[in-house]
């Protein structure tokens, strides 16, 4: 909440010159119209939201997560498939032979030959006890927990925005409440210059008049400052400056009841399905471990070649069969694999239980917020006309002798802070809106209906599910689609 302290030109006592009547005309009609002036071509919140959702270095970051996941199940999908694989070599063999006496001295010599040899093996599995296929199981569950991920970070960027638009949007209404104060005190301090000279007001005044300029002064700096770093915020947000902000006309309508928002909320919220997408991957996973323990059946085939360079032997080799394999002892790894693979099933329900509490809690948070920004901004526009009300009738009441320059400081002071308060509440009630959505899960570029082309999560995994080879045409298809993505 922004306040505003000892920025205001005390009046004379006994009554007001026509500098100063100006100035405080100024101030009862200037300054509400920095509140609510319409602007001529404005960027829009809609604007904003559609900036940052196709810009945000944050959604692509975990857009790229998402495909890693769903490369995931194509390379376990792939364990399910032939493995076929080749070898060659080429081998030099010699002997060499010696002997001095008798018939020893008739086999002195050497020999060498050199092969080609050149095979091909090929593994098919069989049945492991559906260890393959749960571990295919396990991982679509964790592309499907990546996804809500996903959406649970575009509801943050989408926040974020809302947070970054109408920050912009209060210090530049901030600015112009200085920025008009600025002048409203300069105007006062020539008047009490003026009046000086004719000895109407004494130095004393005047000297006033200069520290309240000055302080001003540097509550403008202070707020430029602040507007400067909100855009900053503004452009990291959206990927660029903005322009002239308009005011949205209201916040977005909430038609449910804060308990109805939270069985919502835990029926659709993407942490709530990420948290629960995550269990079924860990109990899956301790099914995995469980089969690990156990034998796989497997076709195996063989085909080689040799031949010999430097002769003219050729022989062929072939074998077909099918392989039946186990673990006896491995040092207790399975077991150790098989209590982890528990204990992180156990992990995973202790989130989900915390997740589904947490969710409660943001919905409750959310609404109490938002109603609690309500009521500031109902209460802070009953004081702005109240303020200019009491303001208007000091400074008459001044004019006349009935109140001292104190009771027109005071006056002024709380019209101003009414202003600022106003500006304030207005924002928070527009951020609170969202940050209900966003607690409910209904704070995307799809909820908001946005101008934006949106992502498909599905669309890369469609492509990818059937681990599809690099020559086959849905493998050109795809290195197509990473060439792009790598050149945006």
């Amino acid at each position: 909440m922004m306040t505003l302290r000892n920025n205001a030109w005390p009046f004379r006592r006994l009554g007001l010159s026509r500098g100063l009547k100006g100035a405080a005309a100024a101030i009862a009609l200037a300054l509400p119209a920095a509140i609510a002036a319409p602007n001529a071509r404005a960027d829009t919140l809609a604007d904003a939201l559609a900036g940052a959702y196709n810009t945000s270095g944050l959604l692509e970051q975990n857009r790229a997560l998402l495909r890693a996941a769903d490369e995931d199940v194509a390379s376990t999908v792939a364990g399910l498939r032939p493995i076929i694989n080749w070898s060659t070599d080429v081998t030099r063999n010699y002997s060499n032979i010696s002997g001095n006496r008798g018939a020893n001295a008739l086999a002195n010599g050497s020999s060498g030959t050199t092969n080609l040899n050149a095979g091909i093996t090929a593994e098919w599995l069989l049945y492991d006890f559906g260890r393959t296929d749960l571990s295919v199981d396990a991982a679509k569950e964790l592309v499907l927990a990546t996804r809500q991920s996903l959406i649970g970070i575009e509801q943050q960027v989408m926040l974020r925005a809302v947070q970054a638009y109408m920050n912009v949007v209060r210090n530049t209404r901030f600015v112009d409440l200085r920025r008009n104060n600025v002048r409203v005190i300069g105007e006062s301090l020539r008047a009490a210059q003026d009046r000086f000279e004719v000895g109407e007001v004494t130095r004393t005044d005047v000297a006033q008049a200069e520290a309240r300029l000055s302080l001003s002064r540097s509550n403008l700096a202070t707020a430029q400052g602040d507007l400067e770093r909100a855009i900053e915020e503004y452009v990291a947000v959206t990927g660029r400056r903005p322009g002239t902000l308009s005011q949205p006309p209201s916040p977005p309508r909430l038609t449910r009841d804060e308990e109805t928002a939270k069985q919502v909320a835990l029926r659709n919220h993407p942490d709530m399905l990420a948290a629960q997408f995550n269990v079924a991957a860990a109990k899956l996973n301790v099914l995995v471990a469980e089969a690990a323990m156990k034998p796989r059946v497997s076709l195996n085939a063989t085909l080689g070649v040799r031949e010999e360079l430097n002769g003219d032997v050729t022989s062929e080799t072939g074998s077909l069969g099918v392989g039946i394999s186990g673990p006896i002892y491995q040092g207790g790894a399975l077991s150790s694999a098989k209590r982890r693979a528990y204990a992180q099933r156990d992990a995973q329900l202790g989130i989900l239980h915390q997740t589904r509490d947490r969710i409660r809690q943001n919905v409750g948070n959310a609404y109490a917020i938002l109603e609690a920004a309500r009521a500031s901004a109902v209460a802070s526009a009953e004081q702005v006309r109240a303020g200019r009300i009491a303001f208007e009738g000091v400074n008459e009441e001044a004019n006349l002798g009935a109140r001292t320059t104190l009771d027109v400081l005071d006056a002024e002071q709380e019209f101003l802070d009414a202003q600022a308060n106003q500006i304030s509440a207005q924002a928070d009630v527009i951020i609170a809106a969202y940050s209900v959505l966003e607690s409910v899960g209904e704070l995307t570029a799809r909820d908001l209906n946005l101008a934006v082309q949106t992502y498909d999560p599905a669309a890369y995994y469609n492509l990818v599910e059937d681990a599809p080879a690099a020559l086959s045409e849905r493998g050109q298809q795809l290195d197509r689609v990473l060439r792009k993505i790598g050149n945006q």
